[in-house]
């Protein structure tokens, strides 16, 4: 409805960077399904296709969505700008502008509020860009920065729409939907960025690393663990190899009875470590 409302003013008023606006939104909306989408897929059980589940569903979609913002949102403002500057025009009517882009603020500052809300209880007290980037669910993330940038792209209209009536300088408008473009691309390649390393595979933290294998060598049964591996499958599943060294007068049964006790207590202080692989090795 927002961009909706946004397209219209724009056709009466002629103003590009409420054409900008109006394709932010749009951007916004389609992101925002894809991510529910990914959301729902990555919930789906593992099978004989994807045996170790779908969760990477998620990353996969948040890359699309990041890659999105930048190519329709960011570009298409940025080139619909530079138009409007090769062929101004000029409006003197932008009382539907005004109209639109406070109700526009209205809703997003309550979207970028609700959002940080859920951001800030899922970071805690980690600082603000470092949570964004240890961050393992991009769902989160995605949608408070892109309200962000709903809230600074609207300023930037408003000053655009503002600035080019105040002066009858339609440049003033053409401008604004090229800072607006930018302000897309830079958050998009943020989001690129911060995607792409989920999809890729991102190991769980060093100091969950050290309590695993403080848990593992505290058995009975174990010299040490020798090699591990780990990498987020979703936002709350991990999978876990331990390549570990047992003691030499070991039988087979002890071993598996080991491995079945080290995999309970392991997943007893992280049940997001789903899936726990620990194979023996030798010294």
């Amino acid at each position: 409805m927002i961009a909706l409302s946004k397209f219209i003013a724009a056709a009466i008023t002629g103003s590009s960077s409420m054409v900008a606006e109006g394709i932010h939104s749009v951007i916004d909306a389609i992101s925002q399904l894809l991510l529910l989408w990914g959301i729902k897929t990555s919930k789906r059980l593992p099978d004989e296709i994807r045996p170790f589940g779908y969760g990477k569903e998620l990353y996969f979609w948040s890359f699309i969505v990041s890659l999105i913002i930048f190519i329709l949102g960011g570009c298409i403002s940025f080139y619909e700008g530079l138009m409007r500057i090769q062929k101004p025009e000029f409006n003197a009517n932008q009382d539907w502008n005004y109209i639109i882009l406070t109700i526009a603020f209205i809703f997003n500052v309550v979207s970028m509020l609700t959002a940080l809300r859920a951001f800030n209880k899922q970071r805690g007290h980690i600082p603000f860009f470092k949570a964004i980037k240890d961050s393992k669910d991009p769902s989160t993330f995605i949608v408070l920065l892109g309200d962000v940038g709903d809230l600074l792209g609207l300023i930037v209209a408003f000053l655009g729409v503002y600035l080019g009536h105040l002066f009858h300088n339609p440049y003033y408008d053409g401008i604004a939907s090229m800072l607006i473009g930018v302000i897309m691309i830079s958050i998009s390649l943020l989001l690129v960025n911060e995607s792409k390393s989920l999809l890729m595979g991102e190991t769980t933290s060093r100091k969950t690393l050290r309590r695993v294998v403080a848990l593992t060598e505290e058995d009975k049964a174990v010299l040490k663990v020798k090699k591990h591996f780990s990498m987020y499958m979703a936002p709350e599943e991990v999978l876990l190899q331990l390549n570990t060294v047992f003691n030499d007068d070991l039988s087979t049964k002890q071993i598996t009875d080991a491995i079945e006790r080290i995999t309970k207590t392991i997943q007893v202080e992280f049940p997001r470590i789903k899936q726990i692989f620990i194979e023996p090795v030798a010294k």
